[in-house]
């Protein structure tokens, strides 16, 4: 039976991190090694962790200064010793067959990374969504596009903490892009691997994933606040901009023939930031990224990014008809 590394990133996490502890290693797959990285806990977080340092399966890497998320799970990556690995956030619970099941899927489908949908629950883990992927509109995309890069190319369809994959494709996504925040690490992760590798999708909801006001990525769609277009729009342009920016910066790491969309795709978000009202350039470029989309996302998008003048005029119509429902 393999060894899987399961890796674990804590900060300041004392209300909840004893019963994800707990409830990996519960797991009915036994052949785990828990490596936990605390970055500089300010809370009783290293005060519960001392509670596992005697445990064989576990682990522990106290820091001595600040790295951030990203530093701290790059200083993860490199201390897999096995050949699969899986990732873990510090307020979740795991259903005790999610390593098992992982494992499962990852070599029926010969794949060289899982992941998986997951069911949203609050603090005290009572469901707010069944399901992740279909609160955030992913699963269709996931669906059709599960062995192309394209899945997690224009966003992130991959939730770092459902994820199981190959320690091989680690010095491919190392080091991890940390100067957008609109390229997470498993954004980053997903993206490489299915550049690459080959992906597989567990429908099923092995984890409870908790929404309680401080996770660091959770499922607030800040765009749905917005009473004006124009705000939208900015938000969109800057996402996109920081998206493709950084993989024009890390060019080098792509296949050659994804440079050159990279650099299209940038140069054209870029193009828009000076188009107020009208956009009638590259819309070739618009159509190779969103073409596998819903027709109402494109066409939102299209409107959104080339032909604001007229969405401003559809976009106060829905704010009216969305205010008048929630007054009733």
């Amino acid at each position: 039976m393999e060894t899987i590394d399961i890796l674990l990133a804590t900060y300041n996490g004392e209300k909840y991190v004893a019963e994800q502890i707990e409830s990996i290693l519960n797991q009915t797959y036994k052949n785990i090694h828990l490596i936990i990285s605390d970055d500089c806990s300010t809370d009783k977080t290293r005060d519960i962790l001392k509670k596992y340092e005697n445990d064989k399966r576990v682990e522990i890497h106290l820091q001595k200064e600040n790295l951030g998320y990203i530093r701290n799970f790059e200083f993860l990556l490199k201390q897999v010793k096995n050949e699969l690995y899986m990732l873990s956030d510090q307020d979740d619970v795991w259903l005790e067959e999610k390593v098992e099941k992982s494992l499962e899927v990852l070599k029926s489908k010969n794949a060289d990374m899982v992941f998986g949908d997951l069911e949203i629950v609050d603090k005290n883990l009572k469901t707010i969504y069944p399901s992740f992927g279909d609160f955030m509109l992913l699963n269709r995309k996931i669906k059709n596009k599960i062995d192309s890069y394209e899945l997690n190319y224009l966003y992130n369809c991959v939730t770092g903490c459902t994820v199981l994959s190959k320690k091989k494709f680690i010095e491919k996504i190392l080091p991890v892009p940390y100067k957008s925040k609109y390229v997470a690490h498993d954004h980053w992760m997903g993206l490489i691997v299915s550049l690459y590798g080959k992906m597989a999708y567990i429908p099923e909801k092995y984890i409870k994933y908790r929404q309680h006001g401080n996770n660091q990525i959770g499922t607030d769609k800040i765009s749905h606040k917005f009473t004006k277009l124009s705000q939208v729009r900015k938000l969109f342009l800057e996402v996109k901009l920081g998206v493709f920016g950084t993989y024009v910066e890390n060019n080098d790491r792509f296949p050659e023939k994804i440079q050159e969309l990279n650099t299209k795709a940038y140069n054209y978000f870029k193009m828009l930031e000076g188009k107020k009202n009208f956009n009638f350039k590259n819309w070739g470029v618009f159509h190779e990224l969103y073409k596998n989309e819903t027709f109402m996302y494109y066409i939102e998008n299209f409107i959104i990014m080339n032909m604001p003048f007229i969405g401003r005029g559809l976009f106060k119509i829905r704010h009216g008809i969305l205010k008048l429902f929630r007054k009733k």
